[in-house]
């Protein structure tokens, strides 16, 4: 894996291995090298393996790896990597992203309303300035999360590695 791609700026990081193998075949081989796996929580669905640091370990911002595999022809395959927290702190993360965004349109249409009816625009303005402070902070909270869960997030990707290295 790149170590370069990995410690990007990304609070996903993601990364991408072509194998020799056909993706049927790297499924196979992958399931029969984790079948006697007892530290990770390991779920297989379909091409997807999703791989979650054990639960006496597990956190709020612990990370979780998402890997799909992906056929390019009848030799080759794909492997789609993603780190990232666990869907519930995403999605909780997602909105309230969205609730920033939308709090920031409704200030925006406010300060306007109240510009053309030539009423004090104070308050919306304000707003209008926190609010992508708010977002930024945000995202600093994400990158504090990400580096909560870093040393769990090495450890995946030096398990995914090892898997790697057993089936090549």
């Amino acid at each position: 894996m790149d170590d370069q791609l990995y410690n990007q700026i990304f609070l996903k990081p993601r990364f991408q291995l072509e194998m020799n193998f056909s993706a049927e075949v790297l499924l196979s081989k992958i399931t029969e090298v984790i079948r006697n796996e007892k530290k990770y929580r390991i779920k297989l669905v379909d091409h997807h393996i999703i791989i979650d640091i054990p639960e006496k370990e597990s956190h709020f911002w612990s990370p979780q790896l998402h890997m799909e595999i992906e056929e390019e022809n009848k030799d080759t395959s794909k492997i789609r990597g993603l780190f990232g927290p666990k869907p519930h702190v995403w999605t909780l993360f997602m909105f309230i992203h969205f609730g920033v965004a939308l709090a920031f349109f409704i200030f925006a249409v406010i300060a306007y309303s109240n510009h053309s009816l030539g009423n004090s625009i104070t308050f919306p303005v304000i707003m209008l300035i926190i609010l992508p402070l708010l977002w930024i902070t945000l995202y600093w909270i994400g990158r504090l999360g990400k580096s909560f869960g870093q040393n769990q997030m090495d450890e995946l990707k030096s398990f995914t590695e090892s898997i790697l290295k057993e089936i090549e």
